[in-house]
């Protein structure tokens, strides 16, 4: 299976199991998530991460897959990653 593989994470967030596997698993977002920045990367991470549900990041998972399989490079309405310092 994909976890052998890996991908780029973020500037503050290591890329996770579910996210990644996901990825592997869908070439049209994975070649959008190679073709994106670090901070692109982190702010998708960061933003699948943040739910206390797991509903929720199973639900977001899937719909950032289907968002960056349709090329888009951030996630919709995020205000971006609390974690990371504005100088990085």
């Amino acid at each position: 299976m994909g976890s052998l593989q890996t991908l780029a994470g973020g500037v503050v967030h290591a890329l996770p199991d579910d996210l990644r596997d996901a990825l592997l698993n869908a070439p049209a977002a994975r070649a959008t998530w190679d073709d994106i920045t670090p901070i692109a990367r982190n702010e998708w991470i960061c933003w699948v991460t943040s739910p206390k549900n797991a509903e929720t990041r199973i639900k977001r998972v899937a719909w950032g897959i289907e968002s960056l399989s349709e090329g888009k490079r951030r996630p919709c309405c995020w205000p971006g990653c609390p974690h990371r310092e504005r100088g990085n």
